[in-house]
């Protein structure tokens, strides 16, 4: 996966240094967890996981809303997945759309 982060916005306030291994964290819970993944609308994506990825994907979500508090994270449980809603305002519709990039790279199924 790449590692242009070109679509990082200088809003996100995580260390530059710590956004490579951000993006492997995230590359990780797409490679190991993410069974679909949906386009809601423009500003919204789901991602459907393993269930037993609950609690790497909490963490996750909690630390990135700390440094990207543009992100709306929407995590429950379904039958037989783990949905992951996540929100952004229009203005920040590119960083959304890079993430649906790399999980989509990710993507084990």
């Amino acid at each position: 996966m790449s590692d242009d982060q070109t679509w990082v916005p200088e809003s996100c306030t995580l260390p530059s240094q710590q956004r490579p291994l951000r993006l492997a964290e995230f590359d990780d819970l797409f490679a190991t967890a993410l069974l679909a993944q949906q386009r809601l609308s423009p500003t919204g994506l789901r991602w459907r996981l393993d269930p037993t990825a609950e609690a790497a994907a909490r963490d996750l979500i909690d630390r990135e809303s700390c440094c990207c508090s543009f992100f709306s994270f929407t995590l429950a449980a379904d039958t037989d997945t783990l949905r992951l809603d996540v929100q952004v305002p229009a203005a920040h519709v590119d960083v959304l759309d890079a993430l649906a990039l790399r999980a989509a790279a990710g993507m084990t199924v």
